[in-house]
């Protein structure tokens, strides 16, 4: 155990610019709420479409679903953007990025879809967040408060 760690009474402390229990739980709770609501068909919230994006744990290997908006890109591909988590990319993004090949999502009211992620970088990724932009401008917002760039990946069926 670190010094760190017997300082916090035997628990890791938590960075800065990361959520706490209650907000981990918080997180949870809503997650799971939309993830039903998706389930049942409801293909839009708060005048996004949504879909539900399977990962695996980096470090636990046990399965994740996350809710999250997404960007048509031609008839079968999907873009999500990392914009959650504060300071740091969000977890599902770590999970993404270290397991890709166990990457699936769920559209409203259809089985799971495994997927292949790839984050758009340079050239690719201005022209994919203009299109993102200008559907939903919200995250222009969201990056304005943000000191890191959110990534863009684009999903495309295996």
């Amino acid at each position: 155990m670190t010094m760190e760690q017997k300082q916090a009474g035997g628990r890791r402390r938590r960075e800065p610019g990361t959520p706490g229990p209650v907000s981990r739980w918080m997180q949870r709770t809503m997650n799971a709420r939309v993830n039903r609501k998706i389930r049942r068909g409801r293909d839009r919230l708060m005048g996004m479409d949504v879909l539900i994006l399977h990962t695996v744990g980096r470090h636990s290997g046990q399965p994740r679903q996350s809710p999250l908006a997404w960007f048509a890109d031609g008839p079968d591909a999907w873009m999500i953007i990392a914009s959650g988590g504060g300071a740091h990319h969000p977890g599902w993004y770590h999970n993404l990025m270290a397991h890709p090949d166990r990457a699936a999502i769920e559209l409203p009211g259809r089985p799971a879809v495994p997927v292949t992620p790839r984050r758009l970088d340079g050239p690719d990724r201005d022209r994919a967040w203009e299109r993102v932009v200008a559907a939903q401008p919200r995250y222009a917002k969201y990056q304005d408060k943000s000191d890191r760039e959110y990534p863009v990946i684009r999903l495309t069926p295996r």
